[in-house]
């Protein structure tokens, strides 16, 4: 019983910093002008998240509560990569968990990740964008379906930019996910 109440109090308090919703979203302008053409209101499978901070999300900004009985989709959704149902601009580039991962020529950089409108790929395996769950320019929460070494997978993944747009953090859920955030570093 203490350990449910010692997990639920950062829980509530994280709810109770949010600031509640009243209708209003207070955000910052970029993501104002990302949002126009989407419809108003929160998004069905995501919990209200605070605003990002000018230039990159703190921590508390990157967090996302998945719901388990939201199953990923058979097949990518219609639109998926294009407009609002793309990665965000401000996340695509490459990217890796060891800055000398950097400078390695395209192959050996065992920690690298590249980011385009669709598609996460990484060293032996890339994930296609299959579902938008939540989005707006510096952050993303979407479901995509994974192969490589001969195998396929879904999976649900954030993945939000901290530190000023510098640092990108990835959260992955579900079986088989890390359970800690993993944070990587703007290649040049």
């Amino acid at each position: 019983m203490m350990t449910r109440w010692l997990f639920s109090a950062p829980l509530l308090l994280l709810a109770g910093c949010s600031g509640g919703s009243d209708g209003t979203d207070d955000k910052a302008p970029a993501a104002e002008e990302q949002a126009a053409d989407t419809p108003a209101g929160p998004s069905q499978n995501a919990p209200a998240q605070p605003a990002p901070a000018a230039g990159g999300a703190s921590d508390a900004d990157l967090a996302y509560v998945a719901d388990p009985s939201v199953a990923p989709p058979k097949a990518p959704e219609a639109g998926v990569g294009i407009g609002e149902q793309a990665i965000p601009v401000a996340i695509r580039g490459r990217w890796a968990l060891k800055a000398e991962d950097c400078g390695a020529r395209p192959g050996t950089d065992l920690t690298a990740l590249v980011i385009d409108a669709k598609t996460l790929r990484f060293f032996e395996s890339a994930g296609d964008l299959a579902r938008v769950r939540d989005r707006d320019a510096n952050r993303i929460v979407a479901d995509y379906k994974f192969s490589g070494e001969g195998q396929q997978w879904d999976r649900l993944m954030l993945l939000g930019l901290a530190d000023g747009g510098k640092t990108l953090v990835r959260r992955d859920y579900g079986d088989g996910a890390a359970p800690d955030a993993m944070r990587y570093t703007r290649c040049a």
